[in-house]
């Protein structure tokens, strides 16, 4: 649960779907905690069970700009420009990381699956969000885990990846999550900034499903 629209709407989904929910959120040393405040309303809305909040430094590698503040967040791209290549924001391996994270709890708790809310249609390029990827580290934890020996693997569940951002705010919205809680902004101020790739597919998406986006922007 990052604090985002999409992990948002995944945790909704799987309660809907008859799931108990702990979440997960990870201090990856971003650059801002903005969305982690995101994450703990968020959870706390939905009724979690438990809200796990841990630290992996992966800005102690840098790499990204978001976990480098030396490196530039891209601003003002145009439609054809956002996804046209990895961006600058690809943290790398974070979600190959995020999922072991998320694996190892799940065994610990005994527990059938782990929702992560990555989509591959109108994304930011990021090459850790398709689905060859989610099914190819399914497998290798199948490989690697007692519950996928004892042939009981923890499937990764994936719900969006096949949707694009107005189909998943769509949902959202029929599942009553609290969209207005969610941060999205790679910049991390009092108002998101409207202006970086995250902020603009937002309202690009909030404007196609008809819908005012409900959290404030520095401009929109």
């Amino acid at each position: 649960m990052s604090g985002g629209l999409d992990s948002a709407v995944a945790a909704a989904i799987a309660k809907s779907d008859g799931y108990e929910i702990h979440a997960l959120t990870v201090d990856y040393g971003q650059r801002h905690k903005r969305e982690i405040k995101a994450a703990k309303d968020i959870a706390k809305a939905l009724g979690v069970m438990e809200h796990k909040l841990i630290k992996v430094p992966l800005a102690d590698f840098g790499g990204s700009a978001l976990t480098d503040k030396r490196k530039k967040v891209p601003t003002s791209r145009s439609r054809k420009e956002i996804g046209k290549d990895i961006p600058a924001t690809y943290v790398p391996g974070r979600n190959t990381v995020l999922l072991s994270i998320a694996v190892s709890w799940a065994e610990a708790l005994d527990a059938d699956a782990v929702f992560i809310g990555a989509h591959s249609v109108d994304y930011s390029g990021y090459p850790d969000c398709r689905p060859e990827f989610l099914e190819a580290f399914e497998k290798a934890a199948s490989l690697g885990t007692r519950r996928g020996v004892e042939g009981r693997p923890v499937k990764i569940e994936a719900p969006l990846v096949h949707m694009d951002k107005r189909q998943i705010i769509e949902r959202g919205g029929e599942l009553r999550v609290p969209l207005g809680l969610t941060w999205s902004c790679y910049l991390g101020g009092e108002k998101a900034c409207g202006r970086c790739d995250s902020c603009l597919i937002r309202l690009r998406a909030f404007r196609e499903a008809g819908l005012e986006d409900p959290i404030d922007y520095e401009r929109k």
